[in-house]
């Protein structure tokens, strides 16, 4: 295909080559947000080493119900409603890394932003959540420990 028929086919179907376009930036947004956000996505085995390497602070934002079906062992259970940089959980471990996970990666990318602003500088996410934790084939606790 050349340019000229690829320029043919976009004057005949501007509905599709106005949501490539579209779809295209979004992709590329997306991409340089990650370089440029402030805290850092880890994979599930990525998690674990930090965990045993440095002993960070796993921070589970799920319902407690769900939590309490499985989490990752060692990890502190704090819902949404109730998350504070400044809690007597949290803030004493400023200078440790912190994990936060939530079911699937999207819930927490608030919570990394609001840790950043409080002044914590080892900010991870899980990506993916807990589903990911899972699909990795790791360990998940039960209980509310």
């Amino acid at each position: 295909m050349n340019f000229e028929e690829l320029s043919a086919f976009a004057g005949r179907n501007p509905v599709y080559s106005l949501a490539l376009v579209g779809l295209t930036a979004a992709i590329i947004g997306n991409e340089l947000s990650r370089f440029f956000r402030s805290y850092k996505s880890l994979r599930p085995a990525e998690v674990t080493a930090l965990i045993n390497r440095d002993n960070a602070l796993v921070v589970d934002l799920r319902p407690t119900a769900d939590y309490q079906k499985g989490h990752i062992a060692g990890s502190k259970n704090v819902l949404m409603a109730q998350f504070d940089p400044e809690s007597k959980q949290l803030a004493p471990a400023k200078a440790l890394p912190i994990v936060l996970v939530c079911q699937s990666g999207n819930t927490v990318v608030g919570a990394a932003k609001r840790l950043k602003q409080a002044g914590f500088e080892r900010v991870h996410i899980l990506d993916g959540g807990i589903a990911a934790w899972q699909q990795a084939e790791l360990p998940l606790v039960k209980g509310k420990h």
